[in-house]
C-alpha cells in the first residue's frame, strides 16, 4: 500500500498538531461554541480582541525539532470558520483582528527553517459562514435556535468558497507537505464537497501532498474514492492491531492524540499526559504501522504552555538515545511479546522492554537468529547466553540485566541485529 511520495510519512512517525485560534480566548476548548451554543455575535469579541503578542512560531518550531518530532500540522481553520491565514474570500481572518498578521505564513517559514515538514489543517465545515447550512445539522452551535430552524444555506456557494480557501492554502505559502481536512458527517460528505473536485485540483497545485481521510469515503475499502485520503486518521485512540484495508492490508495511518483532554487551549485542564506515557504511545503507534501526531493548544497569547514545552523536551531526551527504533520502522511482523513491544527496520530488530519481569528476558523463536545485540541508548554490549533454567525452551534467544531494574523505566530499549 506504500506510495512513493508518503515514503516521508512512514519514515517520520511523530509530528506537532496545533490548534490554535480566537477559541483560545474565552480557553474552553475549540468546540466552545457548539457546546455553549454560542452565536456569531457573542462570539465576536474574541474577534475584535485577539492580539497574540508573544507569537514567534520559531519557538513552536524549536520544540517541535527538539522534542524529535519531523512534522508539523496546524489549524489555518477551524469550524468557527476563523481563518489564521490572509484569505481573499473572507474578513473573518487574523489581518483584520488586532493581530494584523498572516499567522500562517509565520508558522510556514519558521517550521520550514527548522528542517520540518509542513502541514495545514482545514475544517471544511464552518459555522460563522452565512451559507454553511443550519437546519438539521447536530453540531451547529445554533441548530436549537428556533430562528435557524429553516437555515437551508447554499452548499453550493459555500462548496466554492471552500474550494478557493484551499486554493489559496496551496498556491500562496510554497511547497505544503500535508493538508489535514476535518471533518465530514451525515449528508456533509464526500461529493457534498464536491471532493473528487476538491483533490484533482489539491494534486494539481501540490503535487506529492499527502491527504488525510476525513473528507468522508471509505479508506478501507478494496478499490477507495478518489477522495478517501492517504492514511487513515483514529483520534485519541490506538487501533488495536494498527490499520488494514478490506483485503487485510496494511494502509499507512496516524493517531492524533491530545496532550490533556482538549485540542485549543483550556486553561482550567490541568490532565497532562507525562512524558512516559508519550513515549510508550509513540512506540506502540510504530509498532503496529502508525504515526503519532501530538497536540499542543497555544494561548491567546501565542505560547505554548510550559507544561507541553517540558513534556516535549522529555519526550525529545528519550528520542535523542533511542529514535533510531522508531524513524524508519514499523511493524516487526512478530507476536507482541509479553514483556513489551518490537518495531523493526530492515535487519534491525528493536525490543521495547517495558516491563523487566523475573529472571531473563525471552526473545521466542528468535535463537540462532541474533548475531549481536546493544542498548540503543549507548550502543554498549547485551549478552545472548543461554541461562542454564531455558532448556524447555530450545527456540527462544535470551537477553539478561544485571540488575532487577531496567537501565530506563519508560521503554528500555535494545537492538538486535539480524543474522538472517
Amino acid at each position: 500500500m506504500d506510495k512513493d511520495y508518503m515514503r516521508w510519512f512512514l519514515d517520520a512517525r511523530f509530528g506537532m498538531f496545533i490548534h490554535w485560534g480566537i477559541y483560545a480566548i474565552p480557553a474552553r476548548g475549540e468546540w466552545v461554541r457548539n457546546q455553549e451554543s454560542i452565536s456569531n455575535e457573542a462570539y465576536q469579541p474574541n474577534f475584535d480582541t485577539f492580539d497574540p503578542i508573544h507569537y514567534n512560531p520559531a519557538i513552536w518550531a524549536r520544540a517541535a525539532r527538539q522534542a524529535g518530532m519531523k512534522y508539523a500540522v496546524m489549524t489555518t481553520k477551524h469550524h468557527d470558520g476563523f481563518c489564521l491565514f490572509d484569505s481573499q474570500h473572507t474578513d473573518y481572518k487574523a489581518t483584520n483582528t488586532p493581530a494584523r498578521r498572516d499567522l500562517t505564513r509565520e508558522y510556514v517559514d519558521a517550521f520550514r527553517a527548522e528542517g520540518l515538514k509542513v502541514g495545514f489543517y482545514y475544517s471544511v465545515i464552518d459555522w460563522h459562514h452565512p451559507d454553511y447550512p443550519i437546519a438539521g445539522d447536530r453540531f451547529h452551535p445554533m441548530r436549537n435556535h428556533p430562528d435557524y430552524k429553516d437555515h437551508a444555506g447554499n452548499m453550493s456557494r459555500y462548496a466554492d468558497y471552500l474550494h478557493a480557501q484551499v486554493k489559496e492554502l496551496l498556491t500562496n505559502y510554497g511547497k505544503i507537505d500535508v493538508i489535514w481536512f476535518d471533518f465530514s458527517y451525515d449528508d456533509r460528505s464526500g461529493e457534498a464537497w464536491r471532493a473528487t473536485e476538491l483533490v484533482k485540483m489539491v494534486r494539481a497545485l501540490q503535487p506529492g501532498i499527502i491527504i488525510d481521510n476525513r473528507l468522508g469515503g471509505n479508506i478501507k475499502a478494496a478499490e477507495p474514492e478518489i477522495y478517501a485520503g492517504d492514511f487513515a486518521s483514529p483520534e485519541q485512540i490506538i487501533p488495536a492491531e494498527g490499520v488494514t484495508n478490506e483485503l487485510g492490508q496494511p494502509i499507512p495511518w496516524e493517531a492524533c492524540i491530545t496532550l490533556n483532554d482538549h485540542w485549543g487551549y483550556a486553561s482550567q485542564d490541568k490532565n497532562w499526559k507525562p512524558a512516559k506515557t508519550v513515549v510508550r504511545t509513540l512506540v506502540e503507534c510504530v509498532s503496529k504501522g502508525g504515526n503519532l501526531l501530538l497536540n499542543v493548544g497555544p494561548t491567546a497569547k501565542g505560547e505554548i504552555p510550559d507544561e507541553c514545552l517540558d513534556i516535549l523536551d522529555e519526550v525529545g531526551g528519550w528520542l535523542h538515545e533511542n529514535g533510531a527504533s522508531v524513524y524508519g520502522c514499523g511493524n516487526a511482523g512478530l507476536p507482541k511479546p509479553e514483556w513489551g513491544r518490537y518495531t523493526r527496520r530492515g535487519d534491525r530488530l528493536y525490543a521495547h522492554i517495558l516491563d523487566r519481569g523475573i529472571g531473563p528476558i525471552n526473545l521466542r523463536g528468535l535463537q540462532n537468529k541474533v548475531a549481536y545485540a546493544r542498548l540503543l541508548a549507548d550502543d554498549s554490549e547485551l549478552r545472548l547466553a543461554r541461562p542454564w533454567n531455558a532448556a524447555e525452551y530450545p527456540d527462544d534467544a535470551f537477553i539478561t540485566f544485571a540488575s532487577a531494574e531496567l537501565p530506563n523505566d519508560w521503554d528500555t530499549v535494545v537492538e538486535l541485529a539480524l543474522s538472517d
